[in-house]
């Protein structure tokens, strides 16, 4: 009888013993299939936003040349109804050159880096950066005159301003281009 027990106990015992390893197995499985979900999640996340700079630096792209192309019919610009009738993509110089002096109020209004206006016809010979004293005889008005590093994109305008010869007002028009510049990111 105590041959049965200590037989009965050892099978117990055996059994205690498989119990534990098929835990300890299902553990380890568990174990490395969350591993291998993790890397599965990891990888693709990796490929998801692998052109995610690509994609931020088209989108800056985009909103300059959106920028641009908007920026000539904004108030601070526009000629509005100062020279007669309505024009589109007319800038009023005389307003750029006193945007110029106040444009520390307008820091990271636009978003842009750099914002120049270029005269373009009649040509120079050579480039003249306006300021007070040489204005209206020079050529490059620069608003915002930050570090021209990143991508520049233009838009042609009419550059218009009040001249008078003689005792009379006239209005004098030139073909300039709107040059928009940001930071590469």
């Amino acid at each position: 009888m105590v041959k049965k027990k200590i037989k009965a106990k050892k099978v117990k015992v055996n059994l205690n013993k498989k119990a534990q390893l098929k835990i300890q197995q299902m553990a380890f499985m568990l174990m490395a299939v969350i591993i291998f979900f993790v890397l599965v999640g990891m990888f693709v996340l990796t490929i998801r936003f692998s052109g995610l700079k690509k994609s931020a630096t088209l989108l800056e792209e985009e909103n300059a040349m959106l920028l641009v192309s908007k920026l000539a019919d904004s108030p601070e610009f526009s000629c509005g109804e100062s020279f007669g009738t309505r024009k589109a993509n007319c800038i009023d110089a005389d307003k750029a050159m006193m945007l110029k002096e106040s444009i520390e109020k307008y820091s990271g209004f636009w978003g842009v880096s750099n914002i120049e206006i270029r005269k373009i016809y009649p040509k120079s010979q050579s480039e003249i950066i306006c300021d007070r004293l040489n204005y209206p005889n020079c050529n490059i008005i620069r608003l915002i005159s930050g570090e021209v590093s990143g991508v520049g994109v233009s838009n042609f305008v009419s550059l218009c301003r009040k001249e008078s010869s003689e005792g009379y007002n006239y209005d004098k028009c030139e073909l300039a281009k709107l040059v928009v510049s940001y930071e590469e990111k």
